[in-house]
């Protein structure tokens, strides 16, 4: 099997919420469109009159209220995901029209531009986007199609991904991970550092200020959404409830489950500003953005051992990047593909490896914290209400960070050899069970709850 070559930074991608499949994909999909276009020949540039963006599959059922529409239009204007304002879908919001400049002509786009096909299915993914550039009398001058494949990713068909250096220590499971930490006496952080600087050509230095910075966007995202109050946007009316949460959590110091209640109400604060379409990172993917950051900001600020070294929590970090990466590489981190289980499980098994790592245990309790997390959230559909990443999400998030904790807590107090479940094989039943659920419970708001609550 081919080893794991993504960066640690292609997984927590910086951008506005509030689904990394359905607004990060989409909007960097259109960027890179439109660079590819402005590299035509003048002559047929000078015949483009209309750009055609067509959404299949999930990007189709649910784009709506993913803000789908208003992600693409920002990308054909020039944004880029992790540099766009950070409310900019609601700057999006009042768009009527505008233009994109192509060679030396001004090309007008709208709404209208963007076209939601919900008869011809998808072949090769459910998150599908076909750009066409159409001249005078309809006839296509220039046609790409791309695959939103979770977590901000995309793929190009017909392109040949480009040869990437090899890691120095490569892995493609966790088994071989805890082969090469075995063999080489470095720790999971150690490896993974120097990985991240055979594949970027970043410095120790840089990838540490990478991973500051990554952090701090999950901390901002939370303390946004502790300040914030007053319904969310889109047609549910559903209101905030991070910020009421924590007002409970500082009054009263001496209530038992202060940590629970930390942890919900911080994972709540960033999944609310996630589906406000504010900036999140992605962990893996924008629906789950909640549950990681809550993890972090507790453990940092709220916990007794608040005030951990940041090099411990950027070692935290680099763990939690494991479990992301293998979950990509070898099932799928995409709500479209195998539900919800592949985005808010495979965060609460970041999270629970975090923790493990946060608090000095050995590779095998970081592996089995990640394992317990992903095993008890096998099956979990995605089925937004509405197509929009409120309910159930939000609370999923929450649960996501509990459960995270709950999930460390077994795993390091376990004997070694005792635990029966490799974080593998849990991996290959998500897979599995992600294949065969049916299609009405992956991410299109016909199944679960989105088929029966009606706001």
């Amino acid at each position: 099997m081919r080893p794991i070559t993504t960066s640690v930074f292609e997984l927590f991608k910086i951008g506005p919420g509030p689904s990394s499949s359905h607004t990060i994909g989409p909007m960097l999909a259109a960027r890179e469109f439109v660079d590819q276009a402005g590299q035509l020949p003048p002559a047929v540039l000078d015949q483009v009159r209309a750009v055609e963006v067509r959404l299949f599959g999930s990007l189709a059922a649910t784009g709506r209220g993913h803000g789908t529409v208003r992600a693409v239009l920002a990308g054909l204007l020039g944004h880029r995901p992790e540099s766009c304002p950070p409310d900019i879908l609601d700057s999006m919001a009042g768009f009527e029209a505008g233009t994109v400049r192509l060679g030396g002509r001004d090309v007008p786009i709208s709404e209208a531009t963007v076209v939601f096909d919900l008869f011809d299915l998808p072949d090769r993914h459910p998150n599908t986007i076909r750009f066409s550039l159409k001249g005078e009398s309809g006839d296509i001058l220039l046609e790409r199609e791309a695959y939103s494949v979770g977590g901000g990713f995309i793929e190009w068909k017909d392109d040949v991904p480009a040869e990437r250096p090899a890691p120095a220590h490569p892995f493609s499971t966790m088994a071989e991970l805890l082969d090469v930490i075995d063999s080489t006496g470095l720790s999971l952080p150690e490896v993974m550092l120097d990985n991240e600087a055979a594949l970027t050509g970043l410095t120790r230095q840089e990838i540490g200020a990478k991973l500051e910075h990554v952090m701090r966007v999950m901390e901002d995202s939370v303390e946004r959404g502790l300040e914030a109050e007053g319904p969310l946007p889109g047609p549910l009316g559903l209101h905030r409830k991070a910020h009421a949460l924590f007002e409970r959590y500082r009054q009263d110091p001496q209530m038992q489950d202060r940590p629970i209640l930390a942890l919900c109400a911080c994972a709540f604060a960033a999944a609310e500003e996630n589906a406000s379409g504010h900036t999140i990172v992605t962990a893996p993917t924008a629906g789950a953005s909640g549950v990681l950051p809550a993890v972090l900001y507790v453990t940092k600020n709220l916990r007794p051992t608040a005030g951990v070294f940041r090099k411990v929590l950027r070692e935290a970090l680099l763990a939690s990047a494991v479990v992301g990466m293998l979950a990509k590489h070898n099932a799928s981190v995409s709500g479209a593909e195998v539900g919800c289980q592949g985005e808010v499980g495979v965060a609460s098994a970041m999270a629970a490896a975090f923790l493990a790592q946060v608090y000095g245990h050995p590779a095998w309790v970081i592996e089995n914290a990640a394992e317990t997390a992903l095993e008890h959230h096998l099956g979990l559909t995605c089925d937004p209400v509405q197509g929009y990443v409120q309910i159930p999400c939000i609370e999923r998030n929450a649960m996501g960070a509990v459960k995270a904790f709950a999930a460390y807590q077994i795993a390091a107090a376990e004997v070694p050899g005792h635990h029966m479940v490799g974080l593998d094989q849990a991996m290959k039943a998500m897979a599995e069970t992600g294949r065969d659920m049916c299609a009405k419970y992956r991410e299109t708001a016909q199944g679960g709850l989105a088929a029966i609550v009606r706001c």
